[in-house]
């Protein structure tokens, strides 16, 4: 491999390594908050691709059906649970909060659609169109089941996972799709030569990154967050709704996967089933932060990126299984750097 080879795949991996950086900080939030691997992430963000290609080729998207659905299940599941517990007098904000904001973003994309606006439209409709999905199915899915255990949210996430990819066939079909770049040009560096696309895709990871960590570090909110993150009990004590603040990361980690979506769906071919990947490397990434810390999670995306463009060099066919398996030493040091408490085993003899 010469000099030039490793930059053009550092360049790669970089690129590469933004957007499991934004895939990862979505995970994280919401695994901190919620106790939820949150596996669909990555059909979220192929929604949203499949969502500006269907405005590019002048179609209505299909994802509208797939949030008013969404929305009317959550409308119900919320009308049922004021009814068990005797709040009705709550209705009306009830039906605000699930059935008439997660329609707005759907009626600007059927607006979108039917005028035929810009492209700079067209994208912004592709990522607010996504925005309501998970807090949607997270109060349909999640939050029923808070207090289970987190081996039965993760096979909850799984499921939910294989669930959306099969929507995402019936919505779109088999055909992948590839959308236009969002930006034209390239930056030439004499050696080698970086697109205008790869440089925006960087740059949104670097600026959503900051803007996450301001919002976590000077904000009410990110407080609220951080705190239910470090303690529910605690936070429950100060006035904190742990389910609001619960929602309140669903809808972050949602408008994250807007952007991942509208920013990869122009450098690689979309498929129903490649959020599945797409979420399980970001999960290798988070997991190097230990699925807690943002900078080492961002960290670990960055490292995931680079790994994975030259693994790709090497053998194209093996580099997801060769991704993968980076999990193995990954937990194997974390378990040796984890503090172990040896338990006491009493025998009584009878």
């Amino acid at each position: 491999m010469s000099w030039d080879i490793a930059l053009i795949l550092g360049v790669d991996g970089l690129a590469t390594g933004a957007i499991y950086l934004l895939a990862g900080l979505g995970l994280v939030l919401i695994f901190s908050v919620t106790r939820v691997v949150f596996v669909p992430f990555g059909d979220i963000a192929v929604f949203a691709a499949f969502s500006l290609a269907a405005f590019e080729a002048g179609h209505v998207p299909p994802t509208i059906g797939l949030v008013a659905f969404l929305a009317a299940l959550a409308l119900l599941t919320e009308l049922g649970s004021l009814l068990r517990r005797g709040e009705w007098r709550h209705a009306p904000r009830a039906v605000l909060l699930w059935g008439v904001l997660p329609l707005l973003p759907c009626l600007l994309a059927w607006g979108v659609a039917k005028a035929q606006l810009s492209p700079t439209a067209q994208v912004l409709a592709s990522i607010l169109l996504v925005v309501p999905v998970a807090p949607l199915l997270a109060r349909v899915v999640f939050q029923p089941i808070a207090d289970a255990s987190i081996l039965i949210l993760l096979i909850v996430s799984l499921a939910l996972s294989f669930l959306l990819s099969g929507l995402g066939l019936l919505f779109f079909g088999p055909e992948g799709v590839r959308t236009t770049s969002l930006v034209s040009g390239a930056l030439d560096l004499g050696v080698v030569s970086v697109s205008s696309q790869v440089l925006l895709t960087v740059g949104t990871a670097c600026v959503l990154g900051v803007l996450f960590f301001l919002v976590f570090e000077r904000t009410l909110m990110g407080k609220a967050l951080r705190a239910t993150a470090v303690n529910r009990v605690g936070a429950r004590l100060v006035a904190i709704r742990p389910a609001r603040t619960a929602m309140l990361a669903y809808l972050c980690a949602s408008l994250l996967a807007g952007f991942i979506g509208v920013l990869i769906a122009p450098v690689t071919t979309i498929y129903y089933d490649s959020g599945f990947i797409l979420g399980l490397k970001a999960f290798v990434a988070a997991i190097v932060g230990g699925l807690v810390s943002y900078p080492a999670t961002a960290l670990g995306a960055i490292f995931v990126g680079l790994f994975e463009s030259f693994a790709s060099f090497f053998s194209g066919a093996l580099k997801d299984a060769i991704v993968f398996s980076l999990l193995i030493p990954v937990l194997m040091v974390r378990s040796y750097m984890a503090s172990h408490v040896d338990e006491a085993v009493e025998e009584i003899d009878e």
